[in-house]
């Protein structure tokens, strides 16, 4: 009788350990989903921004090309490589810097309604994608955590669950500020 009761014990907090891992898990993924939406946000801006500074700074080609190819691969990357799609957002908001602060050498532009707009709605992306890294982030290491931890990581390794990878700036160059030079 008493053997059952430990058996039930042991199975029900098995249960309560694989549940906590399902919940964390669901977390980070919804924790993802609002990094995503913000990327696709920022992502549908930029041609729009694109165009808008083509007409006033024409020769300054190589940014702008630089800036399509980043989106484009970005938005190329598996929705799960987290990694893969933190170094490449990354690359682009370095770029994107570039582009504001080429903007300062061009009076018009900087003056154009539809630019100015733009670079607002982009800033308060750039916001929200931020508020929506730290979030993943800490979700991301709630998980890892309860992997890593015992007694759930002997429930976690044979029920597949895994480490998942932070949302953040591998490359310490991408941590500068961007340079420009006319």
């Amino acid at each position: 009788m008493i053997s059952l009761a430990i058996a039930a014990a042991v199975i029900l907090y098995l249960i309560f350990i694989y549940n906590g891992l399902v919940k964390a898990r669901q977390v980070k993924e919804e924790a993802w989903s609002g990094i995503d939406v913000q990327l696709k946000r920022r992502a549908d801006l930029i041609p729009n921004l694109i165009e808008t500074v083509k007409g006033y700074a024409a020769h300054e080609k190589g940014t702008l090309e630089e800036i399509v190819e980043l989106r484009n691969k970005a938005q190329a990357l598996p929705q799960g490589d987290v990694a893969g799609r933190a170094v490449t957002e990354g690359l682009l908001s370095q770029a994107l810097g570039k582009l504001f602060a080429l903007a300062e050498a061009y009076p018009d532009l900087k003056a154009n309604q539809n630019f100015s707009e733009l670079q607002q709605s982009l800033e308060e992306i750039e916001s929200e994608v931020q508020m929506a890294r730290r979030y993943y982030n800490g979700a991301a290491r709630d998980l890892n955590v309860k992997v890593e931890s015992f007694p759930s990581n002997l429930v976690a390794g044979p029920f597949g669950f895994a480490k998942v990878a932070f949302f953040e700036i591998t490359n310490e160059a991408d941590r500068t500020v961007p340079v420009v030079k006319f």
